[in-house]
């Protein structure tokens, strides 16, 4: 028998979700324990209906296709029992009993930031996900997000671009995308990051499963960071339950005008950071000393390989001067910089998340930027 079999089984019996296989686990001490019990010892913690299912014989079907997932490259099913079970989990109140994982696992127990918002993001608020993504990515941290439209693509775009990498947290089984349309962008994640799922295979989208996929994306973080949110958007109950498990909250404030812009000014009235730059989230989180230049994992002390290393420092500057020059004083927008200077929006972009980390610009609310005398 394979040695994740009990937990396949338990995983897959109809009705018993993730609070009473806590329950459940916490009783007996093991899933061969549970699957070992009888009626009556059982009764104790669960209802009838949930007795029944349990005690009867597993779907083999269903058994043996989560199997041969597992035998498969990259696949792997994490359980509270395995030692790199990620520590900030279980710190919440109802961490998950299994993840079935795609990639690298390893990336569960990096320090990681959190970064939600719109699925109908606004284009500034597509580049800003991914212009912090990559900047904190390369301080050394993984970006978590739910694989959604929008902010969450954009955020895994600019992980995936950095040192830290990114991990994707889905509310579905793993041998389905959702949405179709992030096909190549889950790919990506799974060549160089992390696809976590704690739905068993063939696990649909329903709606119900996204809010506890949320308290997963928080829960791995250090931090949530919501770039834009509508008043009534899920990205808010992501930073409510980061808040309720004890972690920062960040958002990016925009236009009193913009509907995308309130949610977010909603959160910083209520306590949330305020932030304009990656640099501010860094300094909340004490971070500013594990700056690491691109494609450099920061896994060394604090300051090994820094931004703030004068060698790497001065050759970034260089690289960076024509925008310096473009920038006259006043705030400039993305698309005047992108026409004086001549480049792509990819590439100008890079260059300001350069000169933003060096401390010689500053990003200002509605895309703008503004040199630092």
């Amino acid at each position: 028998m394979n040695a994740l079999d009990p937990w396949l089984r338990l995983a897959l019996v109809p009705g018993v979700g993730n609070t009473s296989l806590i329950r459940l686990l916490t009783a007996f001490g093991s899933p061969e324990a549970v699957l070992s019990s009888g009626r009556s010892a059982l009764a104790a913690h669960l209802t009838s209906a949930q007795c029944d299912a349990l005690l009867a014989e597993p779907d083999a079907a269903q058994l043996g296709a989560a199997l041969e997932w597992l035998d498969q490259p990259g696949n792997s099913l994490m359980t509270l029992a395995d030692e790199d079970y990620p520590k900030t989990l279980l710190e919440i109140p109802d961490p998950p009993a299994m993840l079935y994982c795609k990639g690298r696992r390893a990336l569960l127990n990096q320090p990681a930031l959190g970064i939600v918002g719109s699925r109908n993001a606004t284009p500034q608020g597509i580049r800003d996900a991914e212009a912090f993504a990559h900047a904190l990515s390369d301080a050394g941290l993984t970006i978590v997000s739910g694989l959604a439209l929008g902010i969450d693509a954009a955020a895994h775009r600019g992980g995936l671009a950095g040192a830290g990498s990114s991990v994707a947290v889905v509310g579905t089984g793993l041998d389905r995308i959702y949405p179709a349309r992030n096909k190549a962008l889950a790919h990506q994640l799974v060549e160089t990051g992390l696809i976590v799922s704690e739905f068993p295979l063939g696990t649909p989208p329903l709606p119900g499963h996204f809010p506890r996929r949320n308290r997963l994306i928080s829960g791995l973080s250090r931090g949530v960071l919501v770039v834009e949110a509508a008043p009534d958007s899920g990205s808010l109950i992501t930073a409510r339950v980061a808040t309720e498990q004890g972690r920062e909250v960040f958002a990016i404030p925009g236009s009193i005008h913009s509907p995308l812009a309130r949610g977010c000014h909603a959160l910083i009235k209520q306590g949330a950071k305020l932030v304009e730059s990656a640099a501010d989230i860094l300094d909340e989180l004490a971070w500013q000393q594990r700056l690491a230049p691109p494609g450099l994992r920061q896994d060394g002390p604090p300051g090994e390989g820094s931004a703030e290393d004068p060698a790497s420092g001065h050759a970034a500057a260089a690289l960076a001067d024509p925008v310096l020059d473009a920038l006259d004083g006043a705030p400039t927008t993305l698309d005047t910089l992108a026409q004086r200077t001549g480049l792509t929006l990819d590439a100008l972009s890079a260059k300001l998340l350069t000169l933003e980390l060096d401390g010689r610009i500053a990003s200002l609310p509605g895309g703008r930027y503004q040199k630092i005398h």
